[in-house]
């Protein structure tokens, strides 16, 4: 893992201490939903990311990360988005964001449409224009844009994971489209 430094000294937590604060402490993510838009501001294109899953199975997924200690939001959702989408993503985010939801991910499946088996997670969710070029980068394999149309479709909506396609649904609602 590497370690990464804030401005105030800290770093990251070891794997162990991660492990340790999972048990025992909701964790603070970020889940973002890439868009693009056209001239007027109108959602023309949804990008959903493919992923390989711990269990080896390949499936859909937003952009998403933790957010570490000392960080903003905004500077957590431009780094996962750079880490999952490239550098020349070119990102629209706000100076001040606001998540169009929380989501509150949980071990136990049923409590809430989100499920993360490793933790109880709460995600601050966002939709970001992103007007670059993309390129996946580290564990995301592939980038796909759908026209909202598609996003919606109940075969695309089975290929997210952990109850993302409640997100997708939500911001597609959140935006009028």
């Amino acid at each position: 893992m590497t370690e990464v430094t804030t401005a105030t000294g800290g770093g990251m937590l070891s794997r162990e201490e991660m492990d340790a604060a999972r048990e025992r402490l909701p964790i603070v993510y970020v889940d973002v939903v890439p868009v693009r838009v056209d001239d007027h501001g109108t959602v023309i294109a949804v990008g959903l990311l493919l992923r390989a899953g711990e269990d080896g199975q390949i499936k859909r997924a937003l952009v998403s990360g933790r957010v570490l200690y000392h960080e903003r939001i905004r500077a957590a959702l431009l780094r996962h988005m750079e880490k999952d989408l490239g550098p020349l993503a070119l990102p629209r985010v706000p100076p001040a964001p606001q998540p169009f939801t929380v989501a509150e991910y949980f071990p136990t499946p049923g409590v809430t449409p989100f499920h993360d088996p490793r933790q109880h997670a709460v995600s601050l969710a966002y939709v970001v224009p992103v007007e670059g070029d993309c390129a996946p980068q580290q564990d995301a394999l592939e980038l796909t844009w759908f026209s909202p149309l598609e996003a919606r479709h109940p075969a695309v909506l089975a290929e997210l994971m952990n109850g993302q396609a409640t997100l997708v649904l939500q911001a597609l609602a959140h935006l009028g489209v």
